[in-house]
């Protein structure tokens, strides 16, 4: 019985990596969960509405923004990307951008794979400008053996000026990297700003007519994208904003690209 129970997770194991190889698709989900608080319910944290809206669409990688780790209105021992990656049974890795109310506030990446890298890279702003401190979490995941992809979460600061800055600082970050980097957050800028305009020289986002992710009811901006480098990389099979109007006040946004085979050139 043992013999057999082995030899059918082997061929599992080989279904499952003959899968992936036809197929070279990735799921992506780019969530700003507002510190897991229902915009309805003050001062109310809800982890399980997050993790529902994650579980729904079952991603591979999420791009995570507005996360709390062992913060007093969260809860001082909880560590909300860990909790989310228990619940959602996905690795975690969170950065911090400015220490919060006894712990600390940022992004994070969950993710269905193994790290091989994690990195978290601070991003510029302008003297004098005012803001906030703000960062990338930066992380390499192999999903198939030799087939590397770089997966990036971020936060944009609202001053123009540190958003200038902060996109140009990635855009610089990415130029020597030698496999395909996605890139997925709240940037904090329309489709139509210096912002996406310098994204869109470099990356290919997953959507041309981006629908509006904010606010969850009634929304009418659109600041939340995923995006992926170098062009071409990846045919966009979907991109949507999922309709969830009470876990966060941003709604979702979900993309399934997939990877042009025998690029040679990008690590494939």
């Amino acid at each position: 019985m043992k013999k057999t129970k082995t030899v059918f997770f082997a061929l599992f194991i080989i279904f499952s990596v003959n899968s992936y190889s036809q197929n070279n698709e990735f799921s992506i989900l780019s969530y700003n969960v507002h510190h897991c608080n229902p915009p309805s319910k003050e001062n109310f944290i809800d982890i399980a509405a997050i993790a529902k809206v994650i579980n729904s669409v079952k991603p591979d990688l999420v791009a995570l923004q507005e996360i709390d780790v062992n913060t007093e209105r969260s809860g001082s021992h909880i560590n909300q990307a860990e909790e989310l990656g228990r619940q959602t049974g996905m690795y975690s890795f969170f950065v911090k951008t400015i220490d919060f109310q006894g712990g600390a506030y940022g992004i994070a990446v969950l993710s269905k794979y193994p790290f091989i890298s994690t990195r978290a890279i601070e991003l510029p702003m302008e003297h004098n400008a005012g803001g906030e401190p703000r960062a990338v979490a930066f992380v390499v995941v192999e999903p198939v053996e030799g087939h590397k992809i770089a997966f990036a979460s971020t936060h944009f600061d609202l001053e123009e000026e540190n958003k200038k800055l902060q996109i140009n600082s990635i855009i610089d970050y990415v130029q020597d990297i030698n496999i395909p980097v996605i890139l997925a957050g709240d940037f904090n800028a329309e489709p139509d700003s210096y912002v996406i305009q310098a994204l869109d020289k470099v990356f290919q986002r997953t959507c041309i007519r981006c629908p509006f992710t904010i606010p969850e009811i009634e929304p009418s901006h659109t600041i939340d994208y995923i995006s992926f480098t170098p062009k071409g990389s990846f045919e966009v099979v979907k991109h949507e904003v999922i309709n969830e109007d009470y876990a966060s006040d941003h709604l979702p946004v979900f993309a399934i690209v997939k990877k042009k085979s025998n690029d040679a050139k990008n690590g494939w």
